[in-house]
């Protein structure tokens, strides 16, 4: 499952963009990647004011930085699509400027990540990794997919 945190400093997000920003960040990962929605979660977090240095000094203007943790085995491409349609909807739904926005992603080893308490397929085969799930779970998931 991609994880994604986004945190935002020296501004407040509202409600209504986070939910905006979650949906955004889940719909493109499920485009760009193939995988299903139920795979991914979107993490906010705020940075407390005075918290925030670049070259040791306190930044004070909005910044927003995205942080996905995703399975490996998506070509460059791929992730660079992912990237640059992240940063686009960011810039959307919180009216920063580019300069403001930061996205990294970073590419872990599918049999180094469990998640619904099983170990993640690789990515493309998450059809026979849902086939063998609890019919309990898969209701759950199936009730997560948008």
């Amino acid at each position: 499952m991609p994880t994604y945190t986004v945190t935002n400093a020296n501004f407040n997000l509202k409600v209504k963009q986070k939910n905006e920003i979650a949906k955004s960040i889940t719909k493109i990962h499920s485009n760009v990647t193939g995988a299903n929605t139920y795979f991914a979660q979107v993490i906010f977090n705020k940075t407390k004011k005075n918290d925030h240095f670049m070259g040791g000094k306190k930044v004070k203007e909005p910044q927003i930085f995205l942080y996905g943790q995703i399975r490996a085995g998506r070509t460059s491409k791929i992730k660079k699509r992912l990237i640059l349609e992240l940063r686009e909807a960011l810039i959307k739904k919180s009216k920063l400027d580019k300069t403001q926005i930061w996205v990294y992603i970073l590419d872990l080893p599918n049999s180094q990540m469990i998640e619904y308490g099983e170990v993640l397929p690789a990515s493309g085969r998450e059809s026979k990794w849902f086939n063998n799930l609890s019919f309990k779970l898969k209701k759950k998931l199936l009730a997560l997919e948008s």
